[in-house]
């Protein structure tokens, strides 16, 4: 079966069914899909996407870009949601020649990770009530389905139990949509060409970094959502029961199903009503500790770890065509031009 689905707008549309867990089961698939922008698609597309039983859609982009760029089409068949999990915006095209893609892109997104706990709990809660209320499919998306999106897709396929280096080859699935991507960038940007050479690019050690310098602070990423996230085991085996084959049905005291259990606890307690449109924009934890330092280094080891590790090489400056938020700061409106 094939992971691609084609479009001619969009370059990076792709089902997450098929990996195996670690206990030998398989994500189904046709329910979990992750895209580049769907403000692309139009008339014939349109219905094609429509026709996947697409009934939840999250939209990880801030607000300005959303506006800037456009959404998905309203449609009484699906939510939108839109969460924005990204709290510092910056300008990938516009990074200096010099700046190693692996170890930039997996700072920025273990930067990601500990601003935006907020919204990536919800995107779980979101995803894990859909799973147990309905048989259609949820699609969720950013810029280019490759940063923001890519975070998003470790995390929920960790929680589900795949493995590490199934997680690393999906993220870097999306190699094969870069030069469509470069396309689009040249058509909003003519005459131009990126000055950063890893634009579009999504190598394999750029996951493989960020889950090392995850690991490194937290233990694991299941640990990382629970102590951060607050992703407590129902809310898990709420994703698992629904989103792997074959669903066995768990015992639970009295005949109480799954969905019931979680209901009345607080995994779901802050996810949106169904059927309606959401937009989330507040900040969570500034625990960001670690650096990533060169693409085949440990990252720089905290206070009172044994493990040395190279110099921290210096920040990076961004640009997102306006001015940046300073560190911590969260300006979900702020003007720019991102991508991922």
């Amino acid at each position: 079966m094939s992971r691609h689905i084609p479009f001619e707008r969009l370059h990076n549309f792709r089902d997450l069914g098929g990996y195996t867990t670690a206990d030998g089961r398989t994500v189904r698939w046709g329910r979990l899909f992750r895209s580049d922008s769907l403000g692309k698609l139009t008339g014939e597309e349109w219905e094609r996407f429509l026709a996947l039983g697409v009934g939840t859609v999250i939209d990880l982009r801030y607000p300005w870009e959303i506006d800037a760029k456009g959404r998905v089409p309203e449609h009484p068949t699906f939510t939108y949601h839109n969460l924005s999990i990204e709290h510092r915006p910056y300008d990938q095209a516009g990074l200096g020649p010099d700046v190693e893609t692996g170890p930039f892109l997996a700072e920025k997104y273990l930067e990601v990770a500990h601003d935006g706990v907020e919204e990536l709990r919800q995107v779980v809660e979101v995803i894990a009530t859909f799973a147990t209320s309905t048989d259609e499919s949820l699609v969720f998306h950013c810029a280019s389905g490759k940063d923001r999106t890519g975070l998003v897709a470790a995390l929920v396929l960790a929680l589900l139990g795949v493995p590490e280096s199934e997680i690393i080859e999906d993220f870097a699935l999306t190699e094969l949509a870069t030069e469509r991507l470069l396309a689009d960038w040249r058509d909003d940007h003519p005459g131009q060409e990126p000055s950063w050479p890893g634009y579009g690019r999504a190598p394999a050690d750029v996951m493989r970094l960020f889950l090392s310098a995850l690991t490194h602070q937290h233990g694991s990423m299941a640990e990382y959502a629970r102590d951060l996230l607050k992703i407590d085991e129902c809310l898990i085996a709420a994703l698992r029961r629904n989103l792997l084959e074959p669903a066995e049905e768990p015992e639970w005291p009295s005949g109480a199903r799954t969905t019931e259990i979680c209901r009345n606890s607080s995994a779901f307690g802050t996810a949106p009503p169904a059927g309606r449109s959401h937009a989330g924009s507040t900040s969570g934890s500034r625990g960001n500790s670690a650096r990533i330092t060169s693409g085949h280094g440990w990252p720089t080891a905290r206070s009172g770890s044994p493990r040395s590790a190279p110099p921290a090489r210096p920040p990076v400056p961004g640009n997102c065509g306006g001015t940046i938020p300073q560190p911590g700061a969260h300006s979900p409106r702020a003007p720019g031009t991102c991508t991922g």
